[in-house]
C-alpha cells in the first residue's frame, strides 16, 4: 500500500476512519471542558491536569484485567459499546453539583473501558489494511488526531467563552453517541481474530508473553516512557496560561500533524528506523525553554515543535508489529496503547503536584529533563546489547485458548 487513496480505497477504512474522527473531537473538546470546569472549582493545577488525564491513570488496570477482549470480542460491537458509554461518561460529567470525587470516579471509569478500546481500534485497524499498510494507515489516523485535536482544542477554546463548561461537555457526549452510531452502521460485523472467552489469566498469560521478549521490551519502554513525560507538560497548559490552553493545545496538534505527515509519507522506509531517538529528543527538548517563563507566542512555538516529535511512535510502532505475531497484534497493539496512556496519567499528575508546590513552568521543565535523560538511557540500552539480526525475533506462540463456554439463546 503506497499512496493515501490507497488507504481510502480499502473497504471500510472511511468508516472507520470518520468514526475516529468523532471520537477525537469529543475527546478533545470534553477534556478541555473538563480541565477548565475543574480549575476554576478547585484552583489547583494537579487536579485540573488530573481531570483531563485521569482516564490514562486506569489503563494500567485495565491493562492487567479485560485487554485479552482485544482479540477475543467482536470489533464491531465493542466499539459501538465504547462509545455509548463514552456518550453516558460524559453527559454525568456535565450534571450541576456533582461532587468532585464523583467526578474522578466517572473519569477513571472512562479510563478503564479506554483500555480496551485502544487494542480493539487497532487491532482492526490492522486487519483492515494489513501489516504492509498498518504504518501509513496508523499515520493517517494520526494526522486525523493532530487535526481533530487544533480543531477540537481550538472550538472548545472559543466555546467556553459563550458556553459553560458544562454545555461544552454535553456536546463531547453527543459527539461520543455519533462515533457509536457511525460504527454501527459503517463497519461489518467481523469474528473476533482469536478463540476463546476473554479473561484475566488470559490477559496476563499474553502480556507476559509480549513482554518475555527483551527487543519488544525496549520497543515498549521506548513508546511509553519519554513520550508520557511530555504529556506531563502538556497536561499544565491550562494551569500555566488559562486564557490561552486552546491555543497551546492546537498548536501542539498541528506540530503533530507535521510529524506524522513526514514520518508517514514522506521519509524512506530505510532511513525510519534511525529516527527514533533523534524524534524523541525533539520532542523533550523545546520545552527546556519554560525555564525562562516564556510568553504564549513563544510558548506556543515550542510546543508546535515539540510535537512534531511524537511522530517518533509511528517508527516505533512498526517495529513493534514486525516483532509480533497477527493474531496477538490487537493485544500488543493495546498493551501499546494502555502502558502508554498509564505513563501520561502518572507523568500528568507528577507534573501537577511539582507545579503545586512550585510552578507549571517548572514543573514542566523539570519533565521535559527527565524525558532527555529517559531516551538517552533506552538508545544506550539498545545499543549495548543489540544483534544482528537476519530476521525480526518470532514471538512464541501463544498458549491454547480454552474452549468457549455454550451460548444461551
Amino acid at each position: 500500500m503506497r499512496s493515501y487513496r490507497d488507504l481510502f480505497r480499502t473497504p471500510e477504512f472511511t468508516p472507520f476512519f470518520l468514526s475516529s474522527a468523532a471520537h477525537t473531537a469529543a475527546q478533545t473538546i470534553g477534556s478541555l471542558a473538563l480541565g477548565t470546569l475543574v480549575y476554576r472549582a478547585t484552583d489547583s493545577p494537579l487536579l485540573s491536569a488530573v481531570s483531563m488525564f485521569g482516564p490514562q491513570l486506569a489503563q494500567v488496570l485495565g491493562a492487567t484485567l479485560l485487554l485479552s477482549g482485544a482479540d477475543r470480542l467482536p470489533p464491531r460491537a465493542t466499539l459501538t459499546g465504547i462509545g455509548l458509554a463514552f456518550a453516558a461518561g460524559t453527559a454525568v460529567l456535565a450534571l450541576p453539583g456533582l461532587p468532585i470525587g464523583a467526578v474522578f470516579g466517572v473519569v477513571l471509569l472512562q479510563g478503564l473501558i479506554a483500555s480496551l478500546g485502544g487494542g480493539v481500534r487497532w487491532g482492526l485497524l490492522n486487519e483492515i489494511l494489513s501489516k504492509d499498510g498498518y504504518l501509513l494507515g496508523r499515520s493517517v489516523f494520526n494526522m486525523l488526531s493532530g487535526l481533530m485535536q487544533i480543531a477540537g482544542f481550538a472550538t472548545g477554546g472559543i466555546l467556553l467563552t459563550v458556553l459553560t463548561p458544562r454545555a461544552c461537555l454535553l456536546l463531547a457526549a453527543t459527539l461520543y453517541a455519533t462515533t457509536a452510531l457511525a460504527t454501527r452502521l459503517g463497519l461489518t460485523a467481523r469474528p473476533p481474530r482469536s478463540s476463546g472467552r476473554p479473561s484475566v489469566t488470559a490477559t496476563w498469560r499474553t502480556n507476559g508473553l509480549l513482554w518475555s521478549s527483551r527487543p519488544r521490551r525496549l520497543t515498549y519502554l521506548g513508546l511509553w516512557i519519554p513520550n508520557g513525560l511530555v504529556v506531563g507538560c502538556e497536561s499544565l497548559y491550562v494551569s500555566y496560561d488559562p486564557h490561552a490552553a486552546g491555543a497551546l493545545f492546537a498548536c501542539g496538534a498541528l506540530g503533530m500533524f507535521v510529524g506524522d505527515v513526514t514520518v508517514g509519507r514522506l521519509v524512506p522506509p530505510a532511513l525510519r528506523p534511525r529516527l527514533a531517538t533523534p524524534l524523541l529528543l525533539l520532542l523533550a527538548t523545546p520545552y527546556l525553554l519554560f525555564a525562562l517563563r516564556p510568553g504564549t507566542y513563544w510558548a506556543a512555538a515550542a510546543a508546535c515543535v515539540a510535537a512534531v516529535g511524537f511522530g517518533a511512535s509511528l517508527v516505533q510502532q512498526e517495529r513493534l508489529m514486525a516483532l509480533t505475531p497477527d493474531e496477538l497484534s490487537g493485544h500488543a497493539l493495546g498493551l501499546h496503547s494502555a502502558g502508554m496512556l498509564t505513563a501520561q496519567g502518572v507523568a500528568a499528575t507528577l507534573a501537577g503536584s511539582v507545579a503545586q508546590l512550585t510552578s507549571p513552568a517548572t514543573s514542566m521543565t523539570l519533565m521535559a529533563l527527565a524525558s532527555v535523560c529517559a531516551t538517552l538511557a533506552l538508545a544506550a540500552a539498545a545499543v549495548r546489547r543489540r544483534a544482528p539480526e537476519s530476521s525480526p525475533e518470532p514471538a512464541p506462540a501463544p498458549a491454547p485458548a480454552p474452549a468457549p463456554a455454550p451460548q444461551e439463546s
